[in-house]
C-alpha cells in the first residue's frame, strides 16, 4: 500500500494553486524576499482601498502573504501589515459586506411612506364613491328593533325579554 502511495503521479496545479505555491515557496526561502516579492504584487500599505479591485488570485496571494507574516513575532510587524491583516480577516467584504448600499434606508423609508399615502388615498376614494349606509344601521332603527323584540317576547331565558335584563339589546350605535 505504501508503494502505491509513493508511486502515484502528482496532478498539475491549477492557476490559483500555483499562486499559493509560488507565495508559499518564496516565503519559505527568506522572509524579506517574500515581503519584497509580494509587495511588488500588492502593497500592504493600502490593501483596504484595493481589495475589491484585486482578482481572486491576487487576493489569495495577499492572504497567503499575511498568513506568513503573522507567523512571525507580532512586535516586528509594521502598522500597515497589522492593518492589512485585520482588514483581510474582519473587513467589510465577502460575507461581511453590507447588504444595503449607503442611502438605501432613506429610499426604503420614502418608498414605504409613499405606499402608505397611496393606500390611504385609494381607501378614501373608495369610501367617497361608496353608497350611503343602509337605513337599518341607524340608532332609531335599532331601538325600534328592541321594541319589536319585546312585543314578540324574543329569547325570554337570557335575551332582551328575560327578567332583570339590562343590556343594550340590538342597539350598537352610540
Amino acid at each position: 500500500m505504501q508503494a502505491l502511495r509513493l508511486a502515484r503521479p502528482r496532478l498539475p496545479l491549477r492557476p490559483a494553486s500555483r499562486a499559493f505555491a509560488a507565495a508559499a515557496s518564496s516565503s519559505q526561502t527568506a522572509a524579506p524576499a517574500a515581503a519584497a516579492s509580494a509587495e511588488s504584487v500588492v502593497p500592504l500599505s493600502n490593501v483596504e482601498a484595493m481589495w475589491e479591485r484585486l482578482s481572486a488570485d491576487e487576493q489569495a496571494v495577499v492572504h497567503q502573504q499575511l498568513e506568513e507574516l503573522q507567523k512571525r513575532d507580532w512586535k516586528t510587524l509594521t502598522v500597515d501589515e497589522k492593518k492589512a491583516a485585520y482588514y483581510v480577516a474582519f473587513g467589510p467584504h465577502g460575507p461581511r459586506a453590507p447588504v444595503d448600499a449607503p442611502g438605501a434606508s432613506t429610499k426604503i423609508v420614502l418608498g414605504v411612506t409613499g405606499l402608505v399615502v397611496a393606500a390611504g388615498a385609494v381607501f378614501y376614494a373608495i369610501r367617497a364613491a361608496a353608497p350611503p349606509p343602509p337605513r337599518t344601521i341607524t340608532k332609531e332603527w335599532e331601538e325600534a328593533t328592541n321594541e319589536r323584540a319585546i312585543e314578540m317576547k324574543i329569547n325570554p331565558i337570557s335575551g332582551i325579554t328575560s327578567e332583570g335584563y339590562s343590556g343594550p339589546g340590538f342597539v350598537t350605535q352610540k
